[in-house]
Protein backbone atom coordinates (compact mmCIF):
# COMPACT_ATOMS: atom_id res chain seq x y z
CA UNK A 1 0.00 0.00 0.00
CA UNK A 2 0.86 3.75 -0.35
CA UNK A 3 3.09 3.55 2.94
CA UNK A 4 3.80 7.15 4.19
CA UNK A 5 8.19 7.38 4.71
CA UNK A 6 8.61 8.58 8.11
CA UNK A 7 10.17 11.45 9.16
CA UNK A 8 11.38 14.92 7.66
CA UNK A 9 11.92 15.40 3.90
CA UNK A 10 13.00 18.75 1.75
CA UNK A 11 13.09 18.44 -1.68
CA UNK A 12 15.67 21.45 -3.19
CA UNK A 13 16.39 22.57 -6.22
CA UNK A 14 13.09 21.87 -7.94
CA UNK A 15 10.52 24.14 -10.31
CA UNK A 16 6.96 23.35 -9.00
CA UNK A 17 4.40 23.13 -11.61
CA UNK A 18 1.68 25.81 -11.25
CA UNK A 19 -1.26 26.30 -13.64
CA UNK A 20 -1.41 30.37 -12.72
CA UNK A 21 1.99 30.37 -13.89
CA UNK A 22 3.43 30.49 -17.80
CA UNK A 23 6.60 28.81 -16.38
CA UNK A 24 7.46 27.05 -12.64
CA UNK A 25 9.63 28.88 -10.38
CA UNK A 26 11.82 27.59 -8.17
CA UNK A 27 10.86 25.93 -4.83
CA UNK A 28 11.30 23.75 -1.97
CA UNK A 29 8.36 21.10 -0.80
CA UNK A 30 9.18 20.45 3.22
CA UNK A 31 7.32 16.98 4.11
CA UNK A 32 6.86 15.02 7.65
CA UNK A 33 5.52 11.61 7.48
CA UNK A 34 4.36 11.80 3.82
CA UNK A 35 2.58 15.27 4.32
CA UNK A 36 3.55 18.16 2.47
CA UNK A 37 3.94 20.94 4.91
CA UNK A 38 5.32 23.64 2.98
CA UNK A 39 5.86 24.88 -0.15
CA UNK A 40 8.24 28.08 -1.67
CA UNK A 41 11.89 28.92 -1.81
CA UNK A 42 14.20 28.83 0.42
CA UNK A 43 12.25 26.74 2.95
CA UNK A 44 14.35 26.11 6.34
CA UNK A 45 14.53 22.38 7.07
CA UNK A 46 14.57 20.63 10.93
CA UNK A 47 17.74 18.78 12.12
CA UNK A 48 18.21 16.24 10.31
CA UNK A 49 16.20 16.48 7.92
CA UNK A 50 16.75 14.13 4.73
CA UNK A 51 17.31 16.36 1.50
CA UNK A 52 16.35 15.29 -2.00
CA UNK A 53 18.14 16.85 -4.75
CA UNK A 54 15.66 18.12 -7.15
CA UNK A 55 17.79 20.10 -9.68
CA UNK A 56 17.16 20.36 -12.96
CA UNK A 57 13.64 18.64 -12.19
CA UNK A 58 10.22 19.87 -12.61
CA UNK A 59 7.95 18.37 -9.93
CA UNK A 60 4.32 18.11 -10.23
CA UNK A 61 1.58 16.19 -8.32
CA UNK A 62 1.46 12.42 -9.25
CA UNK A 63 -1.13 12.11 -12.18
CA UNK A 64 -4.56 10.53 -10.94
CA UNK A 65 -5.97 7.70 -13.35
CA UNK A 66 -9.96 8.76 -12.93
CA UNK A 67 -10.72 4.78 -14.89
CA UNK A 68 -8.95 1.43 -15.72
CA UNK A 69 -9.71 -2.04 -15.87
CA UNK A 70 -6.35 -3.37 -13.65
CA UNK A 71 -8.01 -7.11 -14.73
CA UNK A 72 -7.30 -6.79 -18.50
CA UNK A 73 -3.21 -6.21 -18.00
CA UNK A 74 -2.93 -9.80 -19.38
CA UNK A 75 -4.97 -9.00 -22.35
CA UNK A 76 -2.88 -6.01 -23.99
CA UNK A 77 -2.88 -5.80 -27.94
CA UNK A 78 -5.25 -8.34 -29.05
CA UNK A 79 -8.49 -5.65 -31.16
CA UNK A 80 -7.94 -3.82 -33.76
CA UNK A 81 -11.01 -3.02 -35.69
CA UNK A 82 -13.53 -3.56 -32.62
CA UNK A 83 -15.99 -1.52 -31.25
CA UNK A 84 -16.99 -1.26 -27.16
CA UNK A 85 -19.90 -3.62 -27.64
CA UNK A 86 -17.38 -5.89 -30.17
CA UNK A 87 -14.69 -5.47 -27.07
CA UNK A 88 -17.81 -6.90 -24.90
CA UNK A 89 -18.37 -9.75 -27.02
CA UNK A 90 -14.66 -10.99 -26.79
CA UNK A 91 -14.42 -10.77 -22.75
CA UNK A 92 -14.50 -14.69 -22.48
CA UNK A 93 -11.66 -15.25 -24.53
CA UNK A 94 -9.58 -12.31 -24.32
CA UNK A 95 -10.50 -12.16 -20.32
CA UNK A 96 -11.21 -15.50 -19.68
CA UNK A 97 -10.08 -17.99 -17.40
CA UNK A 98 -8.36 -15.89 -14.36
CA UNK A 99 -7.20 -17.60 -11.60
CA UNK A 100 -6.14 -15.04 -8.43
CA UNK A 101 -3.07 -15.41 -9.73
CA UNK A 102 -3.70 -14.06 -12.74
CA UNK A 103 -6.01 -11.53 -11.50
CA UNK A 104 -2.90 -10.03 -9.01
CA UNK A 105 -0.47 -10.61 -11.82
CA UNK A 106 -3.03 -8.73 -14.93
CA UNK A 107 -2.88 -5.77 -12.02
CA UNK A 108 0.39 -5.67 -11.20
CA UNK A 109 1.12 -5.00 -14.57
CA UNK A 110 -1.27 -1.92 -15.10
CA UNK A 111 0.57 -0.47 -12.13
CA UNK A 112 3.56 -1.28 -12.91
CA UNK A 113 3.03 0.90 -16.19
CA UNK A 114 1.30 3.76 -14.21
CA UNK A 115 3.77 4.06 -11.71
CA UNK A 116 6.40 4.54 -14.08
CA UNK A 117 4.58 6.80 -16.32
CA UNK A 118 3.96 9.64 -13.25
CA UNK A 119 0.71 7.92 -12.25
CA UNK A 120 0.43 7.54 -8.36
CA UNK A 121 -3.55 6.82 -8.05
CA UNK A 122 -6.59 5.08 -9.64
CA UNK A 123 -9.86 4.00 -9.73
CA UNK A 124 -9.79 0.82 -11.01
CA UNK A 125 -12.53 -1.67 -12.26
CA UNK A 126 -11.93 -4.83 -12.01
CA UNK A 127 -14.17 -7.89 -13.36
CA UNK A 128 -14.00 -11.19 -11.72
CA UNK A 129 -16.39 -14.01 -13.11
CA UNK A 130 -18.50 -15.47 -12.06
CA UNK A 131 -18.99 -13.12 -9.09
CA UNK A 132 -16.47 -10.90 -7.30
CA UNK A 133 -14.66 -12.75 -4.37
CA UNK A 134 -13.28 -11.60 -1.28
CA UNK A 135 -10.03 -13.17 -2.35
CA UNK A 136 -10.21 -11.96 -5.83
CA UNK A 137 -10.39 -8.21 -4.64
CA UNK A 138 -7.75 -9.09 -2.46
CA UNK A 139 -5.72 -9.81 -5.10
CA UNK A 140 -5.88 -6.67 -7.13
CA UNK A 141 -5.59 -5.07 -3.85
CA UNK A 142 -2.31 -7.00 -3.22
CA UNK A 143 -0.88 -5.63 -6.67
CA UNK A 144 -1.36 -2.25 -5.64
CA UNK A 145 0.18 -2.33 -2.41
CA UNK A 146 3.29 -3.95 -4.24
CA UNK A 147 3.50 -0.86 -6.89
CA UNK A 148 3.07 1.27 -3.56
CA UNK A 149 -0.36 3.01 -5.47
CA UNK A 150 -2.82 4.45 -4.41
CA UNK A 151 -6.26 2.95 -5.43
CA UNK A 152 -9.86 2.40 -5.23
CA UNK A 153 -11.21 -0.52 -6.68
CA UNK A 154 -14.90 -1.03 -7.57
CA UNK A 155 -15.79 -4.82 -8.66
CA UNK A 156 -17.37 -4.55 -12.36
CA UNK A 157 -20.73 -6.36 -12.36
CA UNK A 158 -24.14 -7.31 -14.25
CA UNK A 159 -27.36 -9.28 -13.84
CA UNK A 160 -27.49 -8.97 -17.74
CA UNK A 161 -25.34 -10.10 -20.79
CA UNK A 162 -24.55 -8.35 -24.00
CA UNK A 163 -26.65 -10.15 -25.59
CA UNK A 164 -29.98 -9.35 -23.44
CA UNK A 165 -28.79 -5.43 -22.81
CA UNK A 166 -28.60 -4.36 -26.78
CA UNK A 167 -32.29 -4.30 -27.47
CA UNK A 168 -33.12 -7.13 -30.41
CA UNK A 169 -29.60 -8.65 -30.46
CA UNK A 170 -30.32 -11.65 -29.37
CA UNK A 171 -33.07 -12.22 -31.48
CA UNK A 172 -30.48 -11.64 -34.11
CA UNK A 173 -28.03 -14.20 -33.59
CA UNK A 174 -28.26 -17.57 -35.66
CA UNK A 175 -30.24 -20.60 -33.59
CA UNK A 176 -26.69 -22.06 -32.27
CA UNK A 177 -24.69 -18.88 -31.70
CA UNK A 178 -28.33 -17.59 -29.31
CA UNK A 179 -27.93 -21.26 -27.67
CA UNK A 180 -24.30 -20.42 -27.10
CA UNK A 181 -24.89 -16.68 -25.64
CA UNK A 182 -27.75 -17.85 -23.67
CA UNK A 183 -24.79 -19.79 -21.53
CA UNK A 184 -23.20 -16.27 -20.94
CA UNK A 185 -26.01 -15.04 -18.55
CA UNK A 186 -24.34 -13.07 -15.43
CA UNK A 187 -25.63 -14.52 -11.69
CA UNK A 188 -28.61 -13.33 -10.21
CA UNK A 189 -28.37 -9.87 -9.06
CA UNK A 190 -29.11 -11.02 -5.62
CA UNK A 191 -26.02 -13.58 -5.39
CA UNK A 192 -23.66 -10.62 -6.46
CA UNK A 193 -25.14 -8.02 -4.05
CA UNK A 194 -24.56 -10.96 -1.50
CA UNK A 195 -20.39 -11.29 -2.91
CA UNK A 196 -19.70 -7.36 -2.34
CA UNK A 197 -21.10 -7.33 0.62
CA UNK A 198 -19.03 -9.82 1.44
CA UNK A 199 -15.99 -7.84 0.23
CA UNK A 200 -17.09 -4.45 1.84
CA UNK A 201 -17.13 -6.53 5.08
CA UNK A 202 -13.73 -7.79 4.96
CA UNK A 203 -12.14 -5.29 3.11
CA UNK A 204 -8.45 -5.02 4.90
CA UNK A 205 -6.50 -2.52 3.29
CA UNK A 206 -7.73 0.72 5.01
CA UNK A 207 -9.45 3.94 3.78
CA UNK A 208 -6.71 5.95 3.38
CA UNK A 209 -4.82 4.55 0.61
CA UNK A 210 -6.37 1.20 -1.29
CA UNK A 211 -10.63 1.69 -0.86
CA UNK A 212 -13.33 -0.81 -2.31
CA UNK A 213 -16.49 1.29 -4.60
CA UNK A 214 -19.04 -0.49 -6.68
CA UNK A 215 -18.78 -0.46 -10.22
CA UNK A 216 -22.62 -1.68 -11.48
CA UNK A 217 -20.71 -1.78 -15.20
CA UNK A 218 -23.43 -0.49 -17.72
CA UNK A 219 -26.65 0.57 -16.64
CA UNK A 220 -28.59 -1.55 -19.33
CA UNK A 221 -26.72 -4.43 -17.92
CA UNK A 222 -28.23 -4.68 -14.84
CA UNK A 223 -31.95 -4.27 -13.83
CA UNK A 224 -33.46 -1.47 -11.92
CA UNK A 225 -33.45 -3.81 -9.11
CA UNK A 226 -29.99 -4.79 -9.17
CA UNK A 227 -29.22 -0.85 -9.53
CA UNK A 228 -30.85 -0.02 -6.85
CA UNK A 229 -29.30 -2.70 -4.86
CA UNK A 230 -26.21 -1.23 -5.45
CA UNK A 231 -26.76 2.30 -5.08
CA UNK A 232 -28.33 0.92 -1.35
CA UNK A 233 -25.32 -1.28 -0.90
CA UNK A 234 -22.93 1.72 -1.69
CA UNK A 235 -24.93 3.95 0.69
CA UNK A 236 -24.69 1.56 3.65
CA UNK A 237 -21.00 1.17 3.62
CA UNK A 238 -20.30 4.86 2.40
CA UNK A 239 -18.24 3.25 -0.74
CA UNK A 240 -18.49 5.11 -4.58
CA UNK A 241 -20.15 3.67 -7.10
CA UNK A 242 -18.98 3.86 -10.64
CA UNK A 243 -20.61 2.93 -14.16
CA UNK A 244 -20.12 3.26 -18.15
CA UNK A 245 -22.91 5.55 -18.81
CA UNK A 246 -23.01 6.51 -22.65
CA UNK A 247 -20.07 6.01 -23.37
CA UNK A 248 -21.28 4.62 -27.16
CA UNK A 249 -24.38 5.29 -29.47
CA UNK A 250 -25.52 1.53 -29.21
CA UNK A 251 -25.77 2.42 -25.29
CA UNK A 252 -27.28 5.88 -25.44
CA UNK A 253 -29.92 4.38 -28.53
CA UNK A 254 -30.26 1.19 -26.17
CA UNK A 255 -31.20 3.49 -23.23
CA UNK A 256 -33.58 5.33 -24.94
CA UNK A 257 -35.70 2.73 -26.53
CA UNK A 258 -35.55 0.71 -22.90
CA UNK A 259 -36.65 3.54 -20.77
CA UNK A 260 -37.90 6.76 -22.94
CA UNK A 261 -35.51 9.26 -21.46
CA UNK A 262 -31.45 8.81 -21.41
CA UNK A 263 -29.38 7.33 -19.13
CA UNK A 264 -28.61 9.85 -16.62
CA UNK A 265 -32.29 10.46 -16.17
CA UNK A 266 -33.02 7.25 -15.65
CA UNK A 267 -30.17 6.75 -13.11
CA UNK A 268 -30.88 9.91 -11.09
CA UNK A 269 -34.44 8.68 -11.00
CA UNK A 270 -33.46 5.51 -9.62
CA UNK A 271 -31.16 8.08 -6.89
CA UNK A 272 -27.43 6.76 -8.11
CA UNK A 273 -26.42 10.04 -8.95
CA UNK A 274 -24.31 12.10 -6.49
CA UNK A 275 -21.18 13.28 -5.16
CA UNK A 276 -19.86 9.55 -5.13
CA UNK A 277 -21.07 8.62 -8.34
CA UNK A 278 -18.42 8.17 -11.61
CA UNK A 279 -20.24 8.72 -15.07
CA UNK A 280 -17.53 6.36 -17.16
CA UNK A 281 -16.57 8.16 -21.09
CA UNK A 282 -20.15 10.35 -20.59
CA UNK A 283 -19.85 10.72 -24.77
CA UNK A 284 -23.03 10.65 -25.52
CA UNK A 285 -24.80 12.91 -22.80
CA UNK A 286 -26.84 16.09 -23.75
CA UNK A 287 -26.94 19.41 -21.76
CA UNK A 288 -29.61 18.28 -19.29
CA UNK A 289 -27.84 15.39 -18.56
CA UNK A 290 -24.65 17.21 -17.81
CA UNK A 291 -26.50 19.83 -15.47
CA UNK A 292 -28.14 16.95 -13.76
CA UNK A 293 -24.60 15.70 -12.65
CA UNK A 294 -23.60 18.71 -11.99
CA UNK A 295 -26.23 19.96 -9.47
CA UNK A 296 -25.96 16.18 -8.26
CA UNK A 297 -22.42 16.85 -7.27
CA UNK A 298 -21.04 13.75 -9.62
CA UNK A 299 -17.93 12.87 -11.98
CA UNK A 300 -17.12 12.29 -15.29
CA UNK A 301 -14.06 10.18 -16.05
CA UNK A 302 -13.28 11.49 -19.60
CA UNK A 303 -11.14 8.28 -21.48
CA UNK A 304 -10.12 10.70 -24.78
CA UNK A 305 -7.79 7.54 -26.12
CA UNK A 306 -10.52 4.19 -25.58
CA UNK A 307 -13.28 6.73 -26.87
CA UNK A 308 -11.35 6.90 -30.50
CA UNK A 309 -10.07 3.48 -30.58
CA UNK A 310 -13.66 2.39 -29.99
CA UNK A 311 -14.99 4.58 -32.37
CA UNK A 312 -17.36 5.88 -29.90
CA UNK A 313 -17.23 9.81 -30.63
CA UNK A 314 -15.70 12.69 -28.73
CA UNK A 315 -16.71 14.02 -25.56
CA UNK A 316 -17.17 17.53 -24.82
CA UNK A 317 -15.01 18.08 -21.99
CA UNK A 318 -15.67 22.24 -22.06
CA UNK A 319 -18.91 22.18 -21.80
CA UNK A 320 -18.71 19.46 -18.79
CA UNK A 321 -16.41 22.09 -17.12
CA UNK A 322 -19.03 24.80 -18.35
CA UNK A 323 -22.02 23.39 -16.63
CA UNK A 324 -20.00 22.73 -13.39
CA UNK A 325 -19.06 19.10 -13.86
CA UNK A 326 -16.03 17.75 -12.23
CA UNK A 327 -14.38 16.17 -14.89
CA UNK A 328 -11.51 13.39 -14.15
CA UNK A 329 -9.02 12.03 -16.89
CA UNK A 330 -8.55 8.15 -17.58
CA UNK A 331 -6.69 5.97 -19.63
CA UNK A 332 -9.43 2.92 -19.51
CA UNK A 333 -8.01 -0.39 -19.82
CA UNK A 334 -5.35 -1.69 -21.95
CA UNK A 335 -7.85 -3.97 -23.85
CA UNK A 336 -9.50 -0.96 -25.12
CA UNK A 337 -7.45 2.07 -24.51
CA UNK A 338 -3.82 0.01 -25.30
CA UNK A 339 -2.10 1.99 -22.08
CA UNK A 340 -1.89 3.43 -19.28
CA UNK A 341 -0.16 6.19 -19.71
CA UNK A 342 -1.91 9.06 -18.48
CA UNK A 343 0.52 11.96 -20.21
CA UNK A 344 -1.02 10.65 -23.45
CA UNK A 345 -4.61 10.90 -21.71
CA UNK A 346 -3.85 14.70 -21.05
CA UNK A 347 -2.46 15.29 -24.81
CA UNK A 348 -6.13 13.39 -26.55
CA UNK A 349 -8.24 15.28 -24.09
CA UNK A 350 -7.07 18.50 -24.90
CA UNK A 351 -6.55 17.99 -28.87
CA UNK A 352 -9.69 15.95 -28.99
CA UNK A 353 -11.64 19.08 -27.90
CA UNK A 354 -9.45 21.02 -31.06
CA UNK A 355 -10.94 19.04 -33.59
CA UNK A 356 -14.83 19.24 -32.50
CA UNK A 357 -14.90 23.32 -33.21
CA UNK A 358 -12.99 25.18 -35.45
CA UNK A 359 -13.25 28.30 -32.49
CA UNK A 360 -10.17 28.08 -30.19
CA UNK A 361 -12.43 29.73 -27.85
CA UNK A 362 -14.28 26.59 -27.61
CA UNK A 363 -11.81 24.36 -26.84
CA UNK A 364 -10.46 23.02 -23.39
CA UNK A 365 -6.82 24.75 -22.47
CA UNK A 366 -3.51 23.42 -21.29
CA UNK A 367 -4.55 24.11 -17.21
CA UNK A 368 -7.99 22.68 -17.68
CA UNK A 369 -6.65 19.42 -18.70
CA UNK A 370 -3.81 19.44 -16.49
CA UNK A 371 -6.54 19.74 -13.61
CA UNK A 372 -8.61 17.34 -14.63
CA UNK A 373 -5.89 14.92 -14.23
CA UNK A 374 -4.83 15.92 -10.65
CA UNK A 375 -7.82 17.82 -8.90
CA UNK A 376 -10.56 16.49 -10.92
CA UNK A 377 -9.93 12.55 -10.51
CA UNK A 378 -8.76 13.22 -7.34
CA UNK A 379 -12.28 14.04 -6.31
CA UNK A 380 -13.67 11.39 -8.35
CA UNK A 381 -12.00 8.66 -6.46
CA UNK A 382 -12.97 10.85 -3.51
CA UNK A 383 -9.70 11.85 -2.12
CA UNK A 384 -9.29 15.20 -0.83
CA UNK A 385 -5.98 15.17 0.02
CA UNK A 386 -4.13 14.11 -3.27
CA UNK A 387 -3.56 16.22 -6.70
CA UNK A 388 -1.85 19.23 -5.50
CA UNK A 389 1.45 20.21 -4.09
CA UNK A 390 0.13 22.02 -1.76
CA UNK A 391 0.65 22.24 2.54
CA UNK A 392 -1.64 18.91 4.36
CA UNK A 393 -1.78 17.32 0.86
CA UNK A 394 -0.06 13.75 0.87
CA UNK A 395 3.36 13.93 -0.71
CA UNK A 396 2.54 12.10 -4.14
CA UNK A 397 4.96 13.95 -6.65
CA UNK A 398 6.71 13.11 -10.11
CA UNK A 399 9.89 14.42 -10.98
CA UNK A 400 10.19 14.94 -15.08
CA UNK A 401 14.49 15.76 -15.69
CA UNK A 402 14.65 19.07 -17.39
CA UNK A 403 17.25 17.63 -19.28
CA UNK A 404 15.50 15.63 -21.78
CA UNK A 405 14.12 16.91 -25.26
CA UNK A 406 10.44 17.21 -24.42
CA UNK A 407 11.89 20.05 -22.14
CA UNK A 408 14.55 21.75 -24.14
CA UNK A 409 13.84 24.42 -24.59
CA UNK A 410 11.31 25.24 -21.01
CA UNK A 411 8.71 27.63 -22.37
CA UNK A 412 4.95 27.42 -20.55
CA UNK A 413 5.10 24.35 -18.41
CA UNK A 414 1.32 23.81 -18.64
CA UNK A 415 1.75 23.81 -22.68
CA UNK A 416 4.90 21.31 -22.28
CA UNK A 417 3.36 18.94 -19.73
CA UNK A 418 -0.16 19.26 -21.73
CA UNK A 419 0.84 18.83 -25.35
CA UNK A 420 4.52 17.64 -25.03
CA UNK A 421 5.41 15.06 -21.97
CA UNK A 422 4.87 11.38 -22.96
CA UNK A 423 6.32 9.76 -19.82
CA UNK A 424 10.31 9.65 -21.16
CA UNK A 425 10.97 12.64 -18.80
CA UNK A 426 9.93 10.75 -15.70
CA UNK A 427 12.97 10.21 -13.29
CA UNK A 428 11.31 9.57 -9.60
CA UNK A 429 8.54 8.83 -8.47
CA UNK A 430 7.41 9.50 -4.85
CA UNK A 431 4.05 8.13 -3.14
CA UNK A 432 3.77 9.69 0.65
CA UNK A 433 6.83 10.80 0.40
CA UNK A 434 8.50 6.89 -0.38
CA UNK A 435 10.37 6.37 -3.57
CA UNK A 436 8.65 4.07 -5.76
CA UNK A 437 10.48 4.84 -9.02
CA UNK A 438 13.72 6.04 -9.32
CA UNK A 439 16.80 7.00 -11.51
CA UNK A 440 13.92 5.26 -14.26
CA UNK A 441 13.55 1.86 -12.35
CA UNK A 442 11.02 0.63 -10.27
CA UNK A 443 11.95 0.30 -6.42
CA UNK A 444 9.24 -2.30 -5.22
CA UNK A 445 8.57 -4.34 -8.78
CA UNK A 446 10.82 -6.55 -10.58
CA UNK A 447 10.20 -6.08 -14.14
CA UNK A 448 12.46 -8.97 -15.62
CA UNK A 449 10.66 -11.21 -13.40
CA UNK A 450 6.91 -9.89 -14.15
CA UNK A 451 8.22 -10.34 -17.85
CA UNK A 452 8.44 -14.13 -17.43
CA UNK A 453 5.22 -14.71 -15.71
CA UNK A 454 3.28 -12.44 -18.05
CA UNK A 455 4.53 -15.07 -21.22
CA UNK A 456 3.54 -17.96 -18.91
CA UNK A 457 0.33 -16.93 -18.31
CA UNK A 458 -0.13 -15.81 -22.05
CA UNK A 459 0.46 -19.18 -22.98
CA UNK A 460 -1.39 -20.57 -20.35
CA UNK A 461 -4.82 -18.56 -21.35
CA UNK A 462 -4.04 -19.00 -25.05
CA UNK A 463 -4.71 -22.99 -24.28
CA UNK A 464 -7.65 -22.74 -21.72
CA UNK A 465 -9.36 -19.55 -23.97
CA UNK A 466 -9.31 -21.42 -26.85
CA UNK A 467 -12.56 -21.95 -27.43
CA UNK A 468 -13.78 -19.02 -26.44
CA UNK A 469 -11.81 -17.02 -29.55
CA UNK A 470 -13.24 -19.45 -31.55
CA UNK A 471 -16.63 -18.46 -30.46
CA UNK A 472 -16.24 -14.42 -30.52
CA UNK A 473 -14.75 -15.20 -34.33
CA UNK A 474 -18.01 -16.70 -35.32
CA UNK A 475 -19.97 -14.13 -33.18
CA UNK A 476 -17.72 -11.04 -34.50
CA UNK A 477 -19.94 -10.33 -37.68
CA UNK A 478 -23.34 -10.67 -36.29
CA UNK A 479 -22.63 -8.09 -33.22
CA UNK A 480 -20.48 -6.26 -35.59
CA UNK A 481 -22.99 -5.88 -38.14
CA UNK A 482 -26.06 -5.46 -35.79
CA UNK A 483 -24.54 -2.99 -33.45
CA UNK A 484 -23.53 -0.72 -36.01
CA UNK A 485 -26.75 -0.68 -37.83
CA UNK A 486 -28.41 -0.33 -34.52
CA UNK A 487 -25.68 2.83 -34.05
CA UNK A 488 -26.90 4.36 -37.49
CA UNK A 489 -30.24 5.19 -35.90
CA UNK A 490 -30.89 9.11 -35.42
CA UNK A 491 -30.47 10.24 -31.98
CA UNK A 492 -30.90 13.96 -30.90
CA UNK A 493 -27.45 14.71 -30.63
CA UNK A 494 -24.20 13.25 -32.88
CA UNK A 495 -20.46 12.88 -31.12
CA UNK A 496 -19.08 11.79 -34.09
CA UNK A 497 -16.14 14.22 -35.77
CA UNK A 498 -17.77 13.75 -39.47
CA UNK A 499 -21.47 13.65 -40.01
CA UNK A 500 -21.21 13.45 -43.59
CA UNK A 501 -23.61 11.53 -45.75
CA UNK A 502 -21.11 8.89 -46.53
CA UNK A 503 -20.10 8.71 -42.63
CA UNK A 504 -22.63 6.19 -42.04
CA UNK A 505 -24.13 7.72 -38.97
Amino acid sequence: MAKAEAGWQVVRGGRVADPSLRRAEPADILIEDGVIRAVGPGLAAPDGARVVDAANHLLHPGLINAHTHGHGGLGRGQGDRWTLELLLASAPWVGGSRTLEDLRLSTLLCAAEMVAKGCTAAYDLTLELPLPTVEGLDACASAYAEAGMRAVIAPMVADRSLYEAVPGLMDALPADLRAAAEGLRPRPHTDTLAAMRAALKSWRWGSEDIRMALGPTIPAHCSDAFLCGCRDLAREHGVGLHSHVGESKVQAVGGMMRYGRTLVAHLDELGLIGPGFTVAHGVWLDDEDLRRLAGKGASVAHNPGSNMKLGNGMFRMKRALELGVNVGLGTDGVTSGDNCNMYEALRLAAFTSHVQTPDPTRWVTAEEVYRAGTEGSARALGFTDIGAIAPGMKADLVFLSLETPNWMPHHATMNTLVHVEDATAVRHVMIGGRFVYRDGRHATINLARLAVEAEAAKERLDALNARWKDLFERLEPVVGSYCSGLARRPYHLSRYVCDAPDAGV
